[in-house]
């Protein structure tokens, strides 16, 4: 306990140094932390003046890489999520970079003969001391299988990083906690449910039997594919901390894009990675959630090899439907359709103001109003889209950001390989066959099925239910809550009238006492006395009192 106390004070430190370094040590104090007594006060005081001409999100961004691999992978995911970052802080976030030295051969050799249970050389042929690339969670090293000669790519887990990110997480969901204590912004957008929602991204990522089993399905995905090819997994030396897979030679389009290299048929790279993501998109389901230039090897024959697969996105069938739906309607200018179906692929507020909504969208839509579909950004319609649900609270799963996200990156890509090329054209006819694979007889006659099942199932428990309903009811336990919208407003209405009332009748009371006194002394024609004082001033007197004591009682009450 003391030493994991001691550890967090460590990263507290670091955070406080930077957070202060990068202009933004007012956030400590708005947090509390300025409350540390622990840690010396000359750290909250570091101050960078070049920081203080930076904009806040290139200061959100130098922080997160200062704080090293935790915070700039939390950093890389939250750029996913536009529903809780403005764009600008977005754009920085998608510009970090993992700016980390490898770590030392003797290390990868001892982890790789740990989760293997063998030496290296009983392993491998060869295993090269100097990594292939080093990035924030681990590194790649060249290699040869001593049992088949195959080249191969070793990526080996850093040492220690699981309990580093999980001491980050630790302190990430305190600093959450203490934000929903005090920000009403982090109690809106529940921090500390986003915080665990990134850490559980993360730990899949930390896991690389999960992420050889995502290279596994997509490699039988695109078996049939001449023009896309995922590397072949190892699964016999692959471990959490190991994953072997097969070496695969190419350019990275990164640096086909940036014209470092030269010789290749840009057309042809663009359609077939547009091509690529509508089919794992709209027919597989199952889609590599970042395809940046750099993830991504042009073979000879402009053949593209996907590479890193810790993060992936997965739409269930229904979620195909939805977003096959919402692209053929933004196709067709259908509004009411993009809102049932955007009010569909979320969870919606009970309050939604639907016809808000539509207008929302009427006036995204006014943007391309007779604007030729070639020149449509679909990524572009798509995010704003997703932007307007946001508006309107409606909670979208995180696969349906995730594959916002993979759009961008997409309509980024092609942009600088072929400008002139259409997504939404391409788009268009996966859409199309994923609404005539709907409703395909065979899965027509799946679903129906299922469905009689299901209403099977419902009719079968009905009697049990029936029963137990009927047990609650005997034993007088059964209560029914009946919810009045605005109840408090109405019960407060209705005092304001019966004060209103009272008020009204003392008033009246007052008139009848007066105009009778009056009249009487009139028709006697003698004044009315008691104790030896005239009874129509007594009257006038008590009348006027119980109309001061009512008045003031009702502005006192302040329900008049």
């Amino acid at each position: 306990m003391f030493e994991r106390r001691m550890r967090h004070l460590n990263r507290y430190k670091d955070i406080i140094i930077a957070f202060s370094r990068n202009g933004l040590g007012f956030l400590l104090k708005e947090l509390g932390l300025n409350d540390l007594h622990v840690i010396p006060k000359r750290l909250y005081k570091q101050r960078n003046p070049e920081a203080e001409e930076k904009t806040l999100g290139e200061r959100i961004r130098l922080i997160l890489e200062e704080l090293g691999p935790t915070f700039i992978k939390f950093g890389q995911v939250a750029s996913t999520r536009p529903d809780i970052f403005p764009d600008e802080i977005i754009s920085e976030l998608e510009k970090l970079q993992n700016h980390v030295p490898p770590f030392p051969y003797e290390e990868a050799k001892e982890i790789v003969e740990a989760e293997l249970g063998e030496s290296l050389d009983h392993v491998f042929k060869s295993f090269e001391e100097e990594p292939l690339a080093a990035a924030s969670i681990g590194q790649v090293h060249l290699a040869t299988l001593r049992e088949t000669n195959e080249r191969v790519a070793v990526k080996v887990q850093r040492p220690n990083i699981e309990n580093k990110i999980e001491t980050d997480f630790e302190i990430l969901k305190e600093l959450a906690t203490l934000a929903e204590l005090r920000m009403e912004w982090a109690v809106r957008y529940r921090a500390r449910d986003v915080v665990e929602e990134f850490a559980k991204t993360i730990r899949l990522e930390l896991d690389y039997i999960v992420e050889a089993r995502n290279m596994t399905k997509m490699n039988q995905q695109f078996e049939d594919n001449d023009d896309v090819y995922i590397p072949k997994i190892y699964s016999e030396y692959t471990t959490k901390k190991v994953l072997v897979m097969e070496f695969v030679k190419g350019v990275k389009l990164k640096e086909i894009t940036e014209e470092q290299v030269v010789g290749y048929e840009k057309k042809k790279i663009a359609e077939t990675l547009a091509e690529m993501t509508f089919q794992q998109v709209l027919i597989d389901g199952f889609f590599h959630a970042d395809p940046h230039p750099g993830n991504i090897l042009i073979q000879p024959q402009e053949k593209l090899v996907l590479l890193d697969f810790g993060m992936v996105g997965r739409l269930t069938e229904e979620m195909k439907r939805q977003f096959g739906t919402l692209l053929i309607s933004l196709m067709r200018e259908n509004t009411d359709k993009m809102v049932d179906v955007m009010l569909e692929m979320g969870v919606a507020p009970d309050d939604i103001d639907k016809e808000l909504m539509k207008t929302d969208v009427d006036v995204l839509m006014d943007r391309y109003y007779r604007v030729p579909l070639s020149d449509v950004s679909l990524a572009d319609a798509v995010s704003e889209l997703f932007q307007v649900a946001y508006k309107h609270k409606i909670e979208l799963s995180a696969d349906f950001t995730l594959l916002g996200k993979a759009l961008l990156t997409l309509e980024g890509t092609i942009e600088q390989l072929d400008p002139d090329l259409s997504v939404v054209e391409i788009a268009e006819p996966y859409g199309r066959q994923l609404l005539k694979d709907r409703y395909n007889p065979k899965k027509m006659a799946a679903r129906t099925f299922d469905q009689v099942i299901e209403f099977g199932e419902m009719f079968t428990s009905l009697p049990k239910q029936l029963k137990s309903l009927s047990s609650i009811i005997k034993k007088d336990k059964l209560r029914i809550e009946v919810q009045v919208p605005d109840l408090n407003l109405l019960l407060k209405k209705m005092d304001r009238i019966s004060n209103q009332l009272s008020f009204s009748i003392v008033l009246l009371a007052f008139s009848i006492i007066m105009v009778g006194l009056i009249i009487g002394s009139a028709l006697s024609g003698e004044s009315s006395f008691i104790w030896n004082l005239p009874a129509i001033e007594i009257g006038f007197f008590v009348a006027v009192s119980m109309f001061i004591w009512m008045i003031l009682a009702i502005l006192k009450s302040g329900r008049f």
